[in-house]
């Protein structure tokens, strides 16, 4: 789910910037950089990143470390600077790496090998470098299009599902995407199109939604808070694009925002269009506080973290026993059988994708 993830799927209030989490409101922890010896394990992540104070707390009670966690822009984006920085690395953990982009990671040595603690209870079909342990997954969720229920229901028109229905007349100027280079569920729904359509297939299909008036921005916060018209955040930045790429688990979002809750969320997931996606952790290379962060990454798949995440991120557990709170399986979508590419196929062709759309919908 960088589906998000995302997806992702993250709140709609991320912040940029570094946040500090300690074990006492309003206290900090005075090592401020992670070293051997330090209290304090650096967490990089995307924008998207949001875990309860409590549960923050609650590992610092259990470890002794503080977690400071440095936001690195779209998932997409952090991973870039993270390999920028690959042997002096910004902190020991990073989390955020998904399915599309993990082969870019790996290849490039952003982690060290470490097999968590309660791996076991990690379902083998999402450990996808379970020879190596060099990355652990955390979560997993399915890149969609969305849909403001309203506009719709306005205009007396059925909301696309499929990827077919995009690129219809009807839906002319209405949807708003990621562009893959820089944002993972812009890169999902990428992956996704190439999937349905094939290797021979997807770029007719994009140059069919270039033509039906796709618009497309750098980021997953870009799209849906300013220029989709179905979020909180759009609403306040008036935006007028009633489709775009987020994810099957958005519409709860929109309900645990909203002042009164609903009874129904106001927005929908076009369920033909959905990518599957997971995301990892992983310690990196040349971190300071190795041994805070393995901490963290076991702490990441332990089940007080696994149950907060759903209305934090907005994003599935990986755990067999994690339970979902009930406003996150009310609202959220069912995707019965998401696309899917091979990881190795990813690895092979994801690049050339990413630059052949480039030169088809940007140029």
């Amino acid at each position: 789910m960088s589906t998000t993830k995302k997806i992702a799927v993250g709140t709609l209030a991320a912040a940029l910037g570094v946040t500090t989490l300690t074990a006492c409101g309003g206290g900090s922890d005075k090592a401020s950089d992670s070293g051997t010896g330090s209290k304090t394990v650096t967490l990089v992540s995307h924008d998207s990143f949001n875990a309860s104070p409590a549960v923050l707390k609650e590992f610092t009670k259990r470890t002794g470390y503080t977690v400071k966690v440095l936001k690195s822009g779209d998932a997409g984006e952090a991973v870039n600077k993270a390999i920028l920085t690959k042997g002096a690395p910004q902190g020991d953990v990073f989390f955020g790496v998904d399915n599309t982009l993990l082969s870019r990671a790996l290849d490039n040595g952003l982690f060290e090998p470490y097999e968590a603690k309660g791996l076991d209870r990690v379902p083998d079909t999402v450990r996808l470098d379970k020879d190596k342990h060099r990355v652990t997954p955390v979560d997993t969720g399915e890149i969609c299009v969305n849909y403001d229920k309203k506009y719709f229901a306005d205009k007396k028109l059925a909301p696309p599902q499929t990827f077919d229905d995009l690129a219809k007349p009807a839906y002319k100027d209405l949807l708003v995407v990621e562009n893959p280079e820089r944002s993972s569920p812009g890169l999902g729904f990428l992956l996704g199109t190439a999937a349905k359509y094939g290797d021979d297939g997807w770029q007719d299909y994009w140059k069919k939604l270039k033509a039906n008036g796709v618009k497309v921005v750098d980021s997953w916060e870009l799209a849906y808070n300013q220029e989709f018209s179905g979020s909180a955040g759009g609403r306040k930045a008036k935006g007028d694009r009633p489709l775009v790429v987020s994810y099957a688990s958005s519409p709860p979002v929109e309900v645990l925002y909203s002042e009164p809750q609903p009874a129904e969320a106001p927005t929908g997931v076009s369920t033909g269009t959905c990518f599957q996606q997971t995301e990892f952790a992983g310690l990196l290379t040349g971190a300071k506080n190795a041994e805070g962060g393995k901490a963290l990454i076991d702490f990441l798949i332990g089940k007080t973290f696994q149950e907060d995440m759903p209305l934090q991120m907005f994003v599935n557990p990986v755990v067999k026993d994690a339970k979902l709170p009930e406003l996150f399986t009310k609202h959220g979508a069912e995707v019965a059988e998401p696309y899917t590419v091979a990881p190795e196929k990813i690895a092979e062709k994801r690049d050339g994708w990413i630059q052949t759309w480039s030169s088809l919908v940007l140029k």
